[in-house]
Formats: C-alpha cells, sequence, structure tokens
C-alpha cells in the first residue's frame, strides 16, 4: 500500500501536521448557532449513521465481489500496490487517511511534477481545481475506474470506520483549505461523503468556487431526504459519466 502523490505544491501541506484547524476557522462567519446546524441534530448523528452502515451491509455481496474484481484487475494491470491512502480533512478539521484503488503510475510523482514544468496551462488548471483532464499519471485501468468512480470503492471502509459518510462533501487535502476560505468552518461541520451534491451537479465540469458553494448549500440545507435523492442521482451520473475524468 502507498500514499499516491498529489502535486508539488501540496506535497509539504499534505504531510505535516502544519495545518491549524482552530486558527483556520477563527476567521469564519457562519450563519447558524452550533446547536442548530443540521449536522448536530439527533437524524444526522444517528439515523443516518445507521443508514449508512445498514446499506453497506445489505450490498456486501455485490460489494465484495466489485473490490475482489477490481483488485485482481488493479494487480495484473500495472505493478504496484492494489490499494493507496491519502491524507484528507475530515469533520472537525482533524486529518484521515483516505483508501482508494490505485489508479496510477507507481513514478506519479516524478511524472507530475515533469508534466506540469513542460506544461503551464496544465500547472493553471492544477493550481485551479487540483485535477487534470488530461493527467499523465493515470494508467490504462486507472482511466477507466476514474470514468466510473470505481476507485473510490475502498472508501467504503472509510465509511464503516466512521471517518466519512455515503453522502457529503468530497474530503479535503490540507492545501485546499484556503480555497475554501471562511466556507472550511461549513464543511467542517459534517463528515466527508463518498458521493455528494457537486457529483450529481457537473463534478469536475464545475468551477471550484461552485464546488465550494455545494458544499455549502448541503451542510446548511441538509435532511435525510436530501441525501436519498443525492444518492439515487448518483447511480445516473455515474453510469452517464458526467463530469468524470
Amino acid at each position: 500500500m502507498q500514499a499516491e502523490y498529489q502535486s508539488p505544491e501540496s506535497r509539504t501541506a499534505a504531510i505535516e501536521d502544519s495545518y491549524s484547524h482552530t486558527e483556520t476557522i477563527s476567521r469564519a462567519v457562519f450563519r447558524y448557532p452550533l446547536d442548530a446546524m443540521p449536522s448536530e441534530l439527533f437524524r444526522y448523528r444517528i439515523i443516518k449513521r445507521c443508514i449508512d452502515v445498514l446499506l453497506i451491509f445489505l450490498c456486501a455481496p455485490l460489494i465484495a465481489a466489485a473490490i475482489g474484481t477490481v483488485s485482481l484487475l488493479v494487480m495484473i494491470s500495472s505493478p504496484g500496490p492494489v490499494f493507496y491512502s491519502h491524507r484528507r480533512i475530515r469533520k472537525n478539521g482533524s486529518f484521515f487517511s483516505m483508501w482508494k484503488f490505485r489508479t496510477m503510475c507507481v513514478n506519479s510523482a516524478e511524472v507530475l511534477e515533469e508534466y506540469l514544468s513542460q506544461n503551464p496551462v496544465a500547472r493553471a488548471e492544477w493550481t485551479k481545481t487540483h485535477k487534470l483532464r488530461h493527467d499523465p499519471r493515470i494508467t490504462r485501468l486507472g482511466a477507466i475506474l476514474r470514468r466510473y468512480s470505481l476507485d473510490e470503492l475502498p472508501q467504503l471502509w472509510n465509511v464503516l470506520a466512521g471517518h466519512m459518510s455515503l453522502v457529503g462533501p468530497r474530503p479535503i487535502v490540507a492545501a485546499e483549505v484556503e480555497k475554501y476560505g471562511d466556507c472550511f468552518e461549513c464543511y467542517c461541520r459534517v463528515k466527508p461523503g463518498l458521493t455528494g451534491l457537486w457529483q450529481v451537479s457537473g463534478r469536475s465540469e464545475l468551477t471550484y468556487d461552485e464546488r465550494v458553494a455545494l458544499d455549502c448549500e448541503y451542510v446548511n440545507r441538509w435532511s435525510l431526504s436530501k441525501d436519498v435523492q443525492i444518492l439515487m442521482r448518483t447511480f445516473a451520473a455515474v453510469v452517464n459519466q458526467d463530469g468524470a475524468y
């Protein structure tokens, strides 16, 4: 297992404990008193958690078959570990290791550095969205896994462990905190999700500011019924490959 590298600019921030949640949120302006936030409600803390676990166990046979098949394909398609973890931020601003199937070559750090140094347009795209439409690090199988979001399947373990929920804002790295600004307070009020409002609203076709706005909208207007709607829309988004790359 390994930690797959994200960018030259974010490497230090992503692996060091230099990020301070207290200092970051002190400048935030939030509309709701703490006890009025949806994430403080019983139906969020208890019922939502029970639904997450129940759905995973109900789908366990299908999940096990999918994970087993993808694991075998990753193993035989390219050298390197099957899984990798990456340091992300969860509820209340603490860090956790988010798991994925490996979709990149083993020397992804060097490949990315060389590619960005030779392509200023790509560097600007990476700085803006932390994604590349044409990412040189991604393997052939990895491109397929990403397009259908199959690389995210190991995060079901993060859900069972309580680090994530099935629905919520997508987990961010420390280097992205600055991009959230005052909205980072909003992000930290809920668990990050395997899917969320951003995924079913255009995903990578949206600007980063639009992504942040959708995260805040999800937190401020959260309800169990909205979670169900997002889960149902996720299947359509995955099949149609909406904004996926």
